[in-house]
């Protein structure tokens, strides 16, 4: 006997509360809307452009994220990002900025820890590379800094991403999200039937939409292990849909007559210990990637946990009401 932990025989009211509930999600879908001429879209370098390094320090160094992060400051990065590699304790650190003021006279990094024979051979270097300020420069300036406030480190890796690079990631992840629905649209339709199809996509936009729209309130950066999460939740979402959609299928062939909002109600509490279990053991995955994968992981772990959140929201209070809505306004079946 299968495991159910919501017993058989529940009958909540779902369908009952989809204008609730649509009224929700429209309220979270405009808000998110209006954050964007408000507080704008904080892009990550992948997609603005900017300047990644990743050092690691000798052993026996006294170094932290936030000793880096002022030192940055102070030698004209703004807003720089600090990630630690590996486990705490450890050496390693990826330094990651958008923009760094393009000056380089002593005024404008009075604080930045360079010697007078550091500052002669920065701006010799700049002059040879004809590009006074430009991100080569900015990298060799924090490299002396950190050697002489910090200490001795060697450089792994830089990379630089110039603002065209980042257009190109931007259009292709839109892209790849505009793709993955056409998709799935044609799936569905292939699956079920074409007035299946349409609550599906609006499921899926909608769990994009809010959970985006949420990054964008709370001022969370875009970069590209958000757009992976973006396209995870459209896996984990769709899956949950089709579920619930197969069982209406089934109950729809079962009688010639019903009451088709009695069916949609039937269906989801036919399939909700599944939806629970499937959504709690995912969600526990996920917030173990949140609390203990560090800040690496951080930007994937919180834009999955919003979106399981939304995605089973969706699948019960979105996928299934639009499903009824096409039924009864285009559809010969009774409502």
């Amino acid at each position: 006997m299968p495991f159910e932990l919501i017993p058989s025989g529940t009958q909540f009211d779902f369908i009952g509360k989809r204008r609730l509930c649509g009224a929700i999600s429209a309220a979270l879908l405009l808000a998110g809307l209006a954050a964007i001429p408000l507080q704008g879209v904080k892009l990550g370098i992948d997609f603005a452009g900017g300047t990644e390094v990743q050092v690691l320090f000798a052993d026996g160094i006294d170094v932290d994220e936030g000793r880096i992060r002022t030192l940055a400051g102070a030698c004209g990065i703004e807003n720089p990002s600090v990630v630690r590699y590996g486990e705490m304790g450890g050496s390693e650190y990826l330094i990651r900025f958008l923009k760094a003021s393009g000056e380089t006279d002593d005024a404008a990094i009075a604080e930045c820890p360079l010697t007078a024979e550091d500052r002669a051979q920065l701006a010799k270097s700049a002059e040879a590379q004809g590009k006074e300020g430009g991100s080569g420069e900015i990298v060799d300036r924090l490299n002396l800094a950190m050697a002489s406030a910090i200490g001795a480190h060697d450089v792994q890796r830089v990379e630089f991403v110039g603002p065209r690079v980042g257009s190109e990631l931007r259009r292709d992840g839109v892209s790849a999200l505009g793709l993955a629905c056409l998709l799935i649209l044609a799936y569905i339709t292939f699956r079920f039937s074409a007035r299946f199809a349409p609550g599906a996509i609006v499921a899926l936009v909608h769990d994009i939409g809010i959970t985006a729209g949420l990054f964008v309130i709370f001022g969370l950066e875009f970069d590209l292990r958000v757009l992976a999460a973006l396209l995870a939740i459209l896996g984990y979402s769709l899956n949950d849909t089709i579920i619930i959609y197969d069982r209406i299928r089934e109950n729809m062939e079962l009688r010639t007559k019903f009451n088709l909002e009695d069916v949609l109600n039937r269906s989801v509490n036919q399939t909700l210990s599944r939806t629970v279990l499937t959504s709690g053991t995912t969600l526990a995955a996920v917030l173990a990637l949140l609390f203990l994968g560090g800040e690496v992981l951080r930007p994937f772990a919180i834009a999955m946990v919003i979106g399981v959140f939304v995605g089973t929201y969706s699948s019960v209070f979105i996928a299934a009401p639009t499903l009824l809505f096409l039924e009864t306004r285009l559809g010969d079946r009774p409502s």
